[in-house]
């Protein structure tokens, strides 16, 4: 997951390292959030849309969408300081009223303002999502908590910044590093180098070490990452969490056509997948690959937490997935990694590739957005665009050289065109929303500005419906936060997908 440059502009991201621009956001409705790393409000008129509801997931271990839950959607116009959520009661349920700030971040961009006719189509449909966006908690846990946190955080920023006393901050790798830097010392907070130190206020570190978790402070101090959120960014943990989650869902509107209808489907956004490392997943592919003939098929296989297009490859034919069947086979077979199951080779998954995607000038494309979890304890999470990636060369689905079927940065570069053309292989969302305005609006019937209205609110319900997948099981203490890349793929049918999420 990349994070750009610091001073980059709104919705001109010509970096792979591109911030993410807070949108909208899902918030608990009975609990005061904890604040993040102090963000400022932004200056152009911006659309926030709050999602709240009343029901309580009954099974523990899994997240359940309500079946029943009492939800609003405050959705407005202009530069509003505060967002009002408010809920109904019920008869097992009740919702407190909360009023909240939500301050924003430097280089977080805003969603431009809809016409009237579009806020109310957008609004409607958002209360179709009170079941994807049940964000509770304990309220008498959860707000002492985030006061103290609050409290703590606020006494740092009120240190003069000539003392030489704190608060501290601690940056561990490079990507976003001087965003972060540059925000904390704005503040009048001082960067430390030692990782061993336990004073600080935040700690920002690309890789998770177990120290930092037992030493955290609950509530007196801010720690990037989720201990456990491979349940989110892992190609597996995700799937898994997705299945699970289906099969609960499945069984608690079984009896309700009504229900089933506004539940949001796997299979209407996650592409058809199997994992290698559990046998009847496997055979389950191997099977179905078989029956079809080779000619109408293209599969993609990948490790299951690698970034950057390490490890992919493209599945074809008979003679490669045989090969792939007999190594995988191999791997589950060999006496060592049973002994020994961390040495074995990182486990994989088999997607089925999009071979119709929608193209940008003949190029294939995906759209990088992002989830903050700012709050884990109550949730209180954010949407944020990001931007357009291209491939350098023409899509031809029948290529045997990558860079044109993956789009990120890492893959680009390898191309000698890039030094000259790599300001093309990044779009911004409103150049992006131009081009399909100009060039598919028309002859595909799509409303106007329909990057900014439909594929936005799809994308948010998508990260809704895989943060609920997951919530339950997420391993949270107030002032741990997260923030995580979403790629989705649009098929020329305007189809939209969800590719992959990474840290």
């Amino acid at each position: 997951m990349a994070l750009p440059p610091q001073g980059t502009r709104h919705h001109s991201h010509h970096r792979d390292r591109s911030p993410p621009q807070a949108e909208a956001h899902v918030q608990d409705a009975r609990r005061h959030s904890s604040p993040g790393l102090g963000p400022q409000m932004a200056q152009r008129p911006h659309r926030r849309v709050g999602v709240v509801s009343s029901q309580r997931c009954p099974c523990p271990g899994v997240s359940m969408p309500a079946a029943h839950s009492h939800s609003r959607f405050i959705h407005r116009r202009g530069p509003p300081t505060r967002t009002h959520v408010s809920g109904k009661r019920g008869k097992r349920s009740r919702m407190a009223g909360v009023r909240q700030s939500h301050p924003r971040g430097p280089g977080w961009a805003h969603e431009r303002p809809m016409r009237s006719i579009q806020e109310e189509q957008l609004l409607h449909s958002l209360s179709q999502l009170g079941q994807d966006a049940d964000l509770l908690d304990d309220t008498d846990v959860a707000r002492p908590r985030t006061t103290l946190l609050e409290r703590h955080l606020l006494e740092g920023e009120k240190q003069p910044h000539s003392t030489g006393q704190g608060p501290y901050f601690y940056i561990g790798g490079t990507n976003g590093a001087s965003i972060i830097s540059s925000y904390c010392k704005s503040k009048g907070w001082q960067r430390i180098q030692d990782s061993r130190r336990e004073d600080y206020k935040l700690k920002w570190c690309e890789v998770k070490c177990r120290d930092n978790y037992y030493s955290f402070r609950e509530g007196e101090q801010l720690l990037y990452q989720i201990p456990n959120n491979k349940l989110l960014t892992t190609k597996i943990g995700l799937l898994s969490a997705l299945r699970e989650y289906s099969r609960v869902v499945n069984k608690i509107h079984k009896t309700s056509l009504c229900a089933q209808a506004k539940v949001l489907k796997m299979e209407e956004f996650f592409p058809e997948t199997y994992r290698l490392d559990i046998r009847d997943d496997r055979e389950a592919f191997f099977t179905l690959f078989d029956a079809v003939p080779t000619e109408n098929q293209i599969w993609i296989c990948k490790p299951t937490a690698s970034n950057q297009g390490k490890g992919i490859f493209l599945l074809r034919n008979q003679e490669e997935v045989a090969a792939l069947q007999v190594k995988a086979q191999s791997i589950e077979d060999d006496p060592i990694y049973r002994k020994m199951p961390f040495r074995a080779p990182q486990a994989r998954v088999v997607q089925r590739y999009i071979q119709n995607p929608l193209l940008l000038d003949g190029k294939k494309f995906d759209v990088r957005s992002y989830l903050l979890i700012a709050c884990a304890m109550p949730y209180m999470v954010f949407f944020g665009h990001g931007y357009a990636r291209l491939t350098l060369s023409l899509y031809d689905p029948h290529s045997s050289d990558l860079s044109g079927h993956l789009t990120n940065q890492f893959m680009q570069k390898k191309s000698p065109l890039y030094v000259l053309l790599k300001e093309d292989t990044v779009w911004s969302m409103d150049r992006l929303n131009r081009h399909i305005n100009d060039k598919f609006r028309k002859t595909k019937g799509l409303p106007r500005d329909w990057v900014f209205t439909t594929f936005t609110k799809r994308m948010q319900q998508i990260m809704a419906h895989c943060f609920q997948a997951v919530k339950a099981k997420l391993h949270c203490k107030l002032g741990y936060f997260d923030l995580i890349g979403c790629d989705f793929l649009i098929d020329e049918n305007f189809k939209i997908l969800q590719a992959q999420q990474e840290p």
